[in-house]
């Protein structure tokens, strides 16, 4: 199930509302939510989001995670065309690996993304060199 559909059926049920409400609240038909919550249907328009959010009165934090859950729940994936080889081998190799994957590869695999984040901004920091000691000075 995306991050989408989880959130948005977990937000639902929090703030106690029935698919066939919200669907009357918010202009859809209720068999278009049931089908976006068990992952039928991709992210829906900004349009649902915004209408989800008013109907169920979400606060910002809510609105904000529902936004980024729809982000994070695209299926599509485009390649700058700029991009280095290595990055389209990476992504056929992902793809191809992609349905076998453990629970433990996908953790690694996004702790090695935020490593190269955190990487970056440290790569910008001086690097400091230790000066050698001579060999007269360490016999001293």
């Amino acid at each position: 199930m995306s991050p989408f559909a989880h959130l948005l059926h977990e937000l639902r049920l929090r703030h106690g509302v029935r698919q066939s409400e919200l669907s009357e609240l918010i202009g859809y038909d209720q068999t278009y939510i049931s089908a976006v919550e068990v992952g039928l249907k991709g992210v829906p328009a900004a349009d649902f989001i915004d209408k989800v959010s008013k109907a169920l009165d979400l606060s910002d934090e809510e609105k904000l995670a529902l936004h980024e859950a729809a982000e994070a729940s695209q299926r599509k994936f485009v390649i700058d065309i700029d991009a280095p080889q290595d990055a389209y081998w990476l992504l056929k190799e992902l793809r191809d690996q992609f349905h076998n994957l453990s629970t433990t590869q996908i953790r690694v695999l996004r702790d090695v993304l935020r490593m190269r984040v955190e990487g970056q901004v440290a790569a910008q920091d001086p690097v400091r060199r230790l000066r050698r000691r001579s060999r007269q000075e360490a016999t001293m």
